[in-house]
């Protein structure tokens, strides 16, 4: 299997790859399907830009300038891992007519720094301190992509989805709080076709892990001030992080942790008791006894009352999915879902919530017809009998197997009501 992270194979003609791509890329905007010598990134990423409206001809806005942007950059973490930045790729950057950028989790460019012609080329496609580079905003791109992904990524030239941007050639690595893992943004070096080579993708990831590192010199792990972490994907019972514990919790306090999470403005308790109970008959004395037990497996101070709430903010895995499919990611949302949340439960609000995600991410595979996903999810366990997906694997993938899987689904599901005609 081919490295997916490889935009030119040593050797081969820069030119000759851009003149297919170009020829890819003009067949997929015409027609909406991805030729083959595209790589699966890349085809991935342009179906997102196109789910999400980014025209091929399309320019990139500025949303921060002059104070704000000031204002913004001095307050964000990478501040503090720019003179890094700078040591280690400034004179790469300057030496070899390419650029340094830094952009925030939300894809804006926060600094933008190298050869001043270059710099100046740069400009005219807005590729400037300020503006927004998501991949929803100007589609596929190193910075944008590495972002929406979570992962390093290497663009090469007409991979770009914005036509523009065709003749540069980059590569970017995510850059993550070292105590809480959440991204921060992405560093990125941007030029021509002299970073079309492999190494150019590892020198960025390498940065992007000194830069770690040193956040995490500046900033200690302490493990007492880490934000609660509660992972609910595929277990009937929670695992909370919280403090320097990892803390198993029953069915009945992972549901109340889970909603308590999803509303920081907190709940009343008729509130709690409809969404935690499917018994009406279950009276307020059940809840708070059980939150009078929650909190002494929590300890003190995580759950306050009137309304019922956390004290702090709990990240949890199914926010990392949600958050991932509603910027598009569709691959990486699908990475993260271990599993439906909390599989037992039948508290409503929790179905409700286990229904909504599901639904979701098929939605997002079935859109995207992407076939290794959409095999991914009707050979897991919760998508074994699902009807939809594997209809949708078999237009994609049409292979015996699939098509066998597919008849003898159709049938099973059929039997029950030939039987009731019957």
């Amino acid at each position: 299997m081919t490295d997916p992270w490889v935009a030119l194979e040593p050797g081969a003609d820069p030119a000759e790859r851009v003149r297919v791509l170009r020829r890819a890329h003009d067949a997929f905007t015409a027609a909406g399907t991805v030729p083959r010598p595209v790589r699966s990134v890349v085809a991935d990423s342009w179906r997102r830009s196109a789910r999400a409206g980014v025209g091929p001809d399309g320019t990139a806005s500025v949303e921060l300038t002059d104070a704000d942007l000031g204002t913004y950059r001095s307050e964000h973490p990478l501040t503090r891992v720019m003179p890094l930045f700078r040591e280690l790729m400034g004179t790469f950057a300057a030496d070899g007519n390419h650029l340094l950028a830094v952009c925030d989790a939300h894809g804006r460019l926060l600094w933008v720094e190298g050869h001043p012609a270059t710099r100046r080329q740069a400009e005219r496609m807005n590729f400037v301190p300020g503006a927004r580079w998501a991949e929803t905003s100007v589609g596929t791109n190193a910075p944008g992509t590495a972002v929406a992904l979570d992962r390093p990524v290497q663009v090469f030239a007409a991979e770009h989805f914005i036509r523009r941007v065709q003749p540069w050639t980059c590569a970017a690595a995510p850059v993550h709080d070292p105590r809480t893992g959440r991204v921060l943004g992405a560093v990125d070096i941007t030029g021509g076709d002299g970073l079309a080579h492999p190494h150019s993708l590892a020198f960025v990831q390498a940065v992007a892990r000194a830069a770690e590192s040193h956040l995490a010199l500046l900033a200690p792990a302490r493990p007492e001030t880490d934000p609660p972490r509660l992972t609910v994907l595929g277990r009937d019972e929670a695992w909370l992080a919280a403090g320097g514990r990892r803390l198993r919790l029953s069915r009945r306090h992972s549901e109340i942790l889970v909603l308590l999470a999803r509303h920081p403005e907190g709940l009343t308790g008729d509130e709690l008791l409809c969404a935690v109970y499917e018994d009406e008959s279950v009276t307020p004395v059940t809840l708070r006894a059980e939150l009078a037990r929650l909190r002494g497996v929590l300890g003190p101070g995580l759950v306050a009352s009137r309304p019922y709430r956390l004290t702090v903010p709990v990240e949890s895995d199914i926010a990392v999915v949600e958050r991932r499919l509603a910027a598009g990611a569709v691959t990486a949302a699908v990475a993260a879902y271990s599993g439906p949340p909390l599989p037992a439960s039948q508290a409503p609000a929790v179905v409700r919530l286990r229904s909504r995600l599901a639904d979701g991410l098929r939605a997002a595979l079935i859109a995207g017809r992407d076939p290794d996903l959409l095999a991914d999810w009707a050979h897991a366990p919760w998508g074994e009998e699902d009807l939809d997906v594997w209809r949708a694997l078999a237009s994609a993938r049409p292979t015996a197997a699939v098509r066998a899987r597919l008849a003898a689904l159709e049938s099973e599901l059929a039997a029950p009501a030939s039987w009731t005609r019957g």
